[in-house]
């Protein structure tokens, strides 16, 4: 890092008064209190938690208000990863403990770009949630059989999750722009009993009908024995469901139960199925990961109440789809008695508005995006500071790819100065995060905040030795509540074992390429398996684009390691594939600005060797770029699983380029 990229002023600093109100400071003052330790920073709570982890998350459950039977045992073969087990005498209910208000304030509110606007209030989810969760029963679902959702971010959706969770069902999601084989990948190994499906959705303001995708999965689904569908086209149309088998409509699903009012749950173990997500599929079928019920709970009750700050009347707004983890972690928000803000549909309608429409309009506490959003708004003449009222929002969070240090200045300069800006990055192998925001922390260009509490994060180089201001490969040393269950259909645990254990022993190896900041926080230099080595030295390709994508005519990029000289590769050599504003060409001038920021601003080393033109860059459903598949087609090797693409047109462009011949 070089200091003309991360100075050493925090972009805001939060005020006593602010600091005094959070969740985070009372719950500080809880652990000094019941420890008698000072604990007089951050830095002090995190090593404590870690430390004391058992007695960390007994707090962060009585703290949380977890409703259900803890037990008298925290941690058993807790020095064995995986093989840890957590609160193994506990019994809860993830749904009781989400639906646990009732009354007419709001549970959600629902926006499908500009085409519909919903709300329920708790009382109205409750029932909701108790007519879904009879007809499960009255379909035959029992604990342990599967619920999918092949769903945009709709009420109905949150609801089918709950319903399974309060039955003990396991729910698993994806969304509707996924094609047919790219949802025979996720269900076809899991395996549903029931799937609630939509007639269609709305993107960019058109309607997308998936009735025909759904007729011809139904088929290839035969574990399916009920296709629920929600008419989300269709409103209050009457519904076509010809030639998809056993198919109902969602209202005549629940009509049957139209008396049932309040959930029936059934208490369940820890580590009870909750969800099954999948991995992103870019390099082969889908990894299922499966995640309990009692550790999704307490990992996203301390993200929400501590790190997120999230309070009771809270509006929290978050933009995914069903297919990425973080609506997972969305919906997990009622648990902190915050209302959901859903949003479904392209963030960019009318010249990217109506999201903050949406803010302003509904007082929109904390909105959650993905890093590109925050990249691609910066490039946009949108200045949402200059135009709305944003006096309620408290906390802009960003996820999916690391955020650069100009995306920072866009969030503090255009959207609002004073702010928490919580860059945080973990995933859907801990549906949580690893490293993560604090309310009570200055947030300083460029940087993560901190490490997660009771998440004994560090990084380590190729010896395995812990390292500070230096990159190397993130891990976490210790077991913690939202690890894996396991993988689907990996009964021995090969799989698992393999995905994060191999590297080092008895550690979690995330992939992730980073380095810790002399401010305690950390900077994500990519993914592990897409570092560049040329000349033998590791390279982040988060670098690369943190340089690139300053300049205003770019508007994205995507860089590669390609294995060079092609007869005899003993090396590789950086390839920088850029796409320009429209009606830009890339000229030997802008090349050489490229090569002189990135100079400047990183090492020579950095500097690609080439940069080339493209039309488009592939990017996953939930926005993430896929360097891996672009490294595999420009080296002519196949790309084993393009369903998970959200645009995999886009691999054409760099196939065969004359560019990369010499």
């Amino acid at each position: 890092m070089t200091n003309k990229e991360f100075d050493d002023r925090p972009l805001w600093t939060p005020r006593p008064e602010q600091i005094a109100a959070t969740g985070m400071a009372a719950f500080t003052e809880r652990i000094r209190r019941a420890s008698g330790l000072q604990l007089a920073d951050y830095d002090a709570l995190h090593d404590w938690s870690v430390r004391h982890s058992t007695d960390f998350w007994c707090e962060v459950w009585d703290f949380g208000g977890v409703i259900g039977e803890r037990g008298a045992r925290a941690l058993i073969d807790g020095d064995r990863m995986p093989g840890a087990a957590w609160f193994p005498d506990a019994r809860l209910n993830f749904a009781e403990n989400l639906l646990r208000d009732s009354g007419n304030d709001q549970a959600l509110v629902f926006r499908g770009e500009d085409k519909v606007k919903r709300a329920m209030t708790r009382s109205e989810l409750r029932a909701e949630v108790a007519r879904f969760a009879a007809a499960l029963r009255a379909a035959g679902v029992r604990p342990h059989d599967r619920v999918a959702a092949w769903m945009p971010n709709l009420p109905e959706t949150l609801v089918a999750m709950l319903a399974a969770a309060s039955l003990g069902a396991t729910f698993t999601s994806a969304s509707p722009d996924f094609g047919v084989q790219g949802v025979l990948d996720r269900f076809g190994q899991t395996e549903p009993r029931v799937l609630i499906a939509c007639d269609g959705y709305w993107y960019n303001g058109k309607p997308i009908d998936i009735r025909g995708k759904l007729a011809e999965l139904a088929p290839q689904l035969p574990s399916v024995e009920r296709f629920v569908v929600v008419p989300y086209l269709a409103g209050d149309a009457s519904l076509d469901l010809a030639g998809i088998r056993d198919a109902v409509a969602y209202a005549d699903f629940l009509a049957p139960h139209a008396a049932e009012t309040e959930p029936r749950y059934q208490r369940l173990p820890f580590n009870h199925p909750l969800y099954v997500m999948y991995s992103s599929g870019t390099t082969g079928v889908p990894k299922c990961i499966v995640h309990g019920a009692g550790g999704t709970l307490l990992q996203h009750l301390k993200e929400h109440t501590l790190h997120a700050d999230v309070r009771a009347g809270d509006r929290l707004f978050y933009f995914t789809t069903c297919g990425w983890m973080m609506w997972n972690w969305l919906v997990s928000g009622l648990a902190a008695g915050a209302t959901l803000m859903l949003y479904d549909g392209n963030p960019f309608v009318d010249d990217g508005k109506v999201l903050w429409d949406y803010a302003e309009q509904e007082r929109i506490t904390h909105f959650g995006t993905s890093a590109k959003y925050i990249e691609t708004l910066g490039k946009s003449a949108l200045r949402p500071a200059e135009s709305y009222d944003l006096s309620a929002l408290r906390a802009v969070l960003s996820t999916g790819s690391p955020l650069a240090p100009q995306g920072f200045d866009f969030v503090y300069e255009s959207i609002k100065a004073d702010v928490q800006l919580a860059s945080i990055s973990g995933g859907t192998d801990i549906i949580s995060c690893f490293v993560l925001g604090s309310p009570t922390l200055p947030v300083w260009r460029g940087e993560i905040q901190c490490r997660g509490l009771g998440m004994a994060v560090e990084v380590w180089d190729d010896e395995g030795r812990p390292v500070a201001g230096e990159k190397g490969e993130l891990v976490c040393t210790r077991p913690f509540p939202s690890m894996p269950i396991g993988f689907w259909n990996d009964p021995d645990g090969t799989k698992y074992r393999s995905a994060y254990f191999e590297r080092f022993d008895n550690v979690w190896c995330h992939g992730d390429f980073c380095e810790i900041t002399a401010h305690g926080g950390l900077v994500i230099h990519g993914r592990s398996d897409a570092t560049l080595n040329p000349g033998g030295v590791r390279i982040g390709t988060a670098e690369i684009y943190r340089q690139v994508e300053k300049l205003p005519e770019v508007v994205e990029s995507i860089v590669i390691g390609q294995d060079w000289p092609p007869q005899d590769p003993t090396d590789v050599r950086v390839v920088l594939f850029v796409r320009l504003r429209e009606g830009l060409a890339l000229d030997d001038a802008l090349v050489a600005r490229i090569k002189q920021a990135i100079r400047d601003n990183a090492t020579p080393r950095h500097v690609p060797a080439k940069i080339v033109q493209v039309t488009d860059v592939p990017r996953t459903k939930s926005g993430k770029l896929v360097e891996l598949a672009v490294r595999n087609v420009v080296h002519r090797r196949p790309v084993k699983n393009i369903e998970a693409l959200a645009n995999p047109e886009a691999l054409d462009l760099f196939e065969d380029r004359a560019e990369l011949a010499s």
